[in-house]
């Protein structure tokens, strides 16, 4: 595919490097066309070294080409990382002073904007105008992260990291259409990850859980307009999404506490985290030591409560009005019946509004980048859910989630 990295001028212009390095190695030809100011930043020739490509900024080099009309005109996805407000504020303006504004005119492809700059910026009524503006006509427009900005300054405006801008952007690919703002204004409660029941003050048991599955739905929640909170359990080495409130926890009981808080009011719930099914009786105060004489013969277990189950009879005894639930079941096939067989019990016995269902093995599901399976709904609908990423994955359950919404 065939990307143009916009870069505006500001001080997370460095994070641009990265970003231009993910697309590189993934397999596409990128073209960087930074701003003048942004090359006050990060040099020409180190965004020529990173994508093998010549680096403009006016609209009067290479001639011959007209590269202010091809580079926009061949382009699969533009994305503009960081988009300054100056940036922002004369895109939506439809200026053509420079190559990269001149770009954006030309291009008809998917456009991705990253925001960066003081929140004071980001707030003013003018930059908010713009955004407005820049996606009623079909741009993808990200919600920046929160955190420490120049200075000494902290607040909403900061750039969200590369990770999280090139998973939006491939997922921009993948869907070929802009990300809706279709749950502005939602509150929606996400769980991720799995829980780790303890033994002792050594072990646990867990789960191959990683929680990319929930992140993703979380950062792509959010993107779509959502007011989102991250109820996350084992997640180790995953960035925060960008816009989002986390909440970490450890075991299925805490889990389950900070779920029957956060659930009340919000639109929905979506449990992608993988929950113990079962946790020992006791838990032993020191380490059990092999070779002490004292080593148990067996660990008794303890069945954990069913928080999907106990959301869907909260809802049924009226203290969650309206709120759309959604489960995950990881299943494999048996001598008694096949994957989709197993689900369908599963999504009556728990009774929620959808049921997403993987097939797990491995190198499926678990602790990958991809995923595939089936949507169930309580009114009889299956969709199958195409292997891709884990982004394109939620989508799709966000897709079908806004429907239900009350």
């Amino acid at each position: 595919m065939r990307i143009v990295v916009g870069v505006g001028g500001g001080i997370a212009a460095y994070k641009a490097c990265s970003l231009v390095r993910k697309f590189t190695e993934t397999g596409h030809e990128v073209r960087v066309i930074p701003t003048e100011s942004a090359l006050q930043f990060v040099g020409k020739a180190t965004f020529e070294a990173l994508s093998g490509n010549p680096v403009n900024t006016g609209v009067f080099a290479d001639v011959p080409e007209v590269p202010h009309v091809r580079i926009g005109q061949e382009a699969d996805l533009v994305v503009i990382a960081p988009a300054t407000a100056d940036l922002m504020a004369r895109a939506a303006m439809g200026r053509a002073d420079d190559l990269l504004t001149a770009t954006l005119l030309t291009a008809r492809c998917p456009v991705l904007f990253a925001p960066a700059m003081h929140t004071e910026m980001w707030e003013h009524p003018a930059t908010v105008a713009n955004v407005e503006t820049l996606r009623s006509r079909g741009a993808t427009v990200m919600v920046p992260a929160s955190g420490r900005l120049t200075g000494a300054d902290t607040g909403a405006g900061r750039l969200p990291e590369p990770d999280e801008i090139f998973g939006l952007a491939s997922l921009l690919l993948e869907r070929a259409d802009a990300i809706p703002r279709d749950l502005t204004g939602r509150r929606v409660v996400i769980t991720a990850g799995g829980t780790r029941e303890p033994m002792d003050p050594v072990r646990f048991i867990g789960n191959r859980s990683s929680g990319k599955q929930g992140y993703a739905l979380a950062r792509v929640a959010a993107q779509r307009g959502a007011q989102v909170t991250l109820i996350a359990g084992n997640t180790i080495g995953i960035e925060p999404p960008a816009a989002v409130d986390v909440l970490h926890v450890t075991t299925a009981e805490q889990m389950g506490t900070a779920v029957d808080k956060h659930a009340v009011g919000a639109d929905a719930v979506i449990m992608a985290a993988a929950v113990a099914d079962f946790r020992p009786t006791t838990v032993a105060v020191a380490k059990i030591k092999k070779g002490s004489g004292n080593e148990p013969d067996s660990i008794p277990l303890t069945k954990n409560r069913d928080i999907l189950a106990g959301l869907v009879q909260a809802r049924r005894d009226g203290q969650l009005t309206g709120t759309v639930i959604v489960g995950f079941a990881a299943e494999t096939g048996d001598e008694h019946a096949d994957v989709l067989t197993h689900a369908r019990a599963k999504l009556q016995r728990k009774g929620c509004d959808l049921l997403v269902v993987n097939a797990v093995g491995e190198g499926r599901a678990f602790e990958v980048d991809n995923n595939d399976g089936w949507l169930l709904g309580a009114d009889g609908t299956e969709q199958a859910l195409d292997h891709g990423s884990k982004a394109l994955l939620a989508s799709r359950v966000l897709d079908a989630l806004g429907p239900l919404l009350r």
